[in-house]
């Protein structure tokens, strides 16, 4: 019982410490963004790849995430804003069931294209642990920013980026 117990024991410390060092995170800053298809609001596929070549704004949101309702009214103004210099925000909702973004989308209506990732296939490829959560694509598909979550005033500093990579 006592050898039991000491294995136990070891067999915890060993996962503990390596639980300590694995750190899950966003799909990294310079690497290439993972490609997909999803099915739209419309029910058109839309895959990444088609937009190569543009800059690309991916928002991964919820239905029951206020800071996501309160973000979109914004990322729809930078959408119509700089979608005539390649810019295209991809708003993916991450939810099973699409009737709940359903609704948000009816009380807050946006111009640009919703996704609906049911299966977290996409979620699980750019490491989504937040809500929302933001990413920029250069024109080459590469990840140049990563955001976390959403606060009042972020809008801006969207902006800015944007601009930049628009300008590339």
């Amino acid at each position: 019982m006592r050898r039991l117990k000491r294995n136990i024991a070891l067999w915890c410390a060993i996962l503990v410490t390596t639980l300590a060092t694995v750190q899950v995170t966003a799909t990294p800053v310079g690497a290439p963004g993972g490609n997909f298809t999803l099915k739209s609001a419309t029910g058109k596929n839309i895959r990444l790849s088609e937009h190569r070549g543009e800059v690309i704004l991916l928002n991964f949101w919820a239905s029951w995430c206020g800071p996501c309702r309160q973000e979109f009214p914004h990322l729809d103004a930078l959408h119509r804003k700089y979608a005539d210099l390649g810019f295209t925000v991809l708003g993916v909702n991450v939810e099973q069931d699409r009737a709940q973004a359903d609704k948000v989308l009816r009380d807050i209506p946006v111009t640009f294209p919703i996704l609906f990732d049911n299966t977290s296939v996409v979620s699980e490829l750019y490491n989504v642990e937040a809500m929302p959560m933001t990413v920029l694509l250069d024109r080459s598909g590469v990840v140049r920013y990563v955001h976390h979550g959403y606060k009042p005033g972020y809008e801006s500093l969207y902006e800015k980026q944007v601009r930049a990579l628009v300008r590339e």
